[in-house]
């Protein structure tokens, strides 16, 4: 250890008696812890790069190095708290009715501002083309907070109005598919509903005029299956716009392919 103290790092030990430094810094009031490191010359510098990122405007989120000790998220936070007054600890960089949520220096997600005390506390992770967040002890998909199920295929069962995956504000984010087994698609110049349900493979249960028949179509399906013998979970579907007698009245009258009734388990 040095013995020289330097400024904005502090010692401590960690429950094992492992030596480690503490940085922070002191801006507008309120003090930021910087992160922790296995030595004092680390520490340091990353309080050097705090105090160079908060008292210099020329440091924007594209002048990230690489090479610096503060870590992205940190410098993402301090030059979001310098430019517009709040400080929020994960990566959020505020414009005026939207904010950039920056999961590395060359990837941001925008987000409408509505959604700006949820991702504040709630740290966005990346698996492959995953997207989710940890809340309330399981992880939970960024694109469910849209109502898009775990098995949605991008352009079958949703889209992007301006084609950019990247951006998640409400108004461009499309969903063509919200049920289980119900796909979209046109006939003759109408929009039209396909439900299919996969035994060994998928079989088509009908086509139908509205998304609710259809959702309720793979429902009556499934419930024959599973009274032939099929040993599946399906997940049923629920149309919260119907009342129970509503639901009743549909069910009963919708046709499903007769193939189904032949498959057993």
């Amino acid at each position: 250890m040095n013995n020289k103290k330097i400024v904005g790092v502090y010692y401590t030990s960690l429950k094992d008696g492992t030596p480690s430094y503490r940085a922070s810094i002191t801006y507008c009031g309120r003090h930021i812890a910087l992160g922790s490191f296995d030595n004092d010359k680390d520490a340091g510098n990353a309080y050097k790069d705090a105090s160079k990122i908060l008292n210099n405007p020329k440091y924007d989120i594209s002048s990230y190095d690489k090479k610096m000790t503060l870590p992205f998220d940190k410098y993402v936070s301090l030059v979001n708290y310098r430019d517009k007054g709040m400080y929020i600890s994960n990566p959020i960089y505020l414009e005026k009715k939207y904010f950039l949520y920056y999961l590395s220096p060359d990837l941001a997600l925008k987000f409408d501002i509505d959604d700006l005390f949820y991702y504040s506390s709630h740290k966005i992770m990346k698996r492959g083309s995953h997207l989710f967040v940890a809340d309330y002890g399981s992880q939970l998909s960024v694109l469910q907070r849209y109502g898009i199920k775990s098995y949605a295929v991008l352009g079958r069962d949703y889209r992007f109005a301006n084609n950019d995956p990247t951006d998640l504000r409400y108004e461009n984010i499309i969903i063509l598919n919200r049920y289980h087994g119900v796909r979209q698609f046109a006939e003759k110049g109408f929009i039209r509903y396909k439900a299919v349900i996969h035994v060994k493979s998928n079989y088509v249960i009908g086509k139908y005029n509205s998304e609710a028949e259809a959702a309720i179509a793979y429902n009556k399906a499934a419930d024959m299956l599973i009274k032939q013998g099929i040993d599946k979970n399906y997940e049923l579907n629920y149309i919260e716009e119907l009342t129970a007698s509503q639901y009743a009245d549909i069910y009963m009258k919708t046709k499903i392919s007769p193939k189904i009734s032949t498959i057993t388990g």
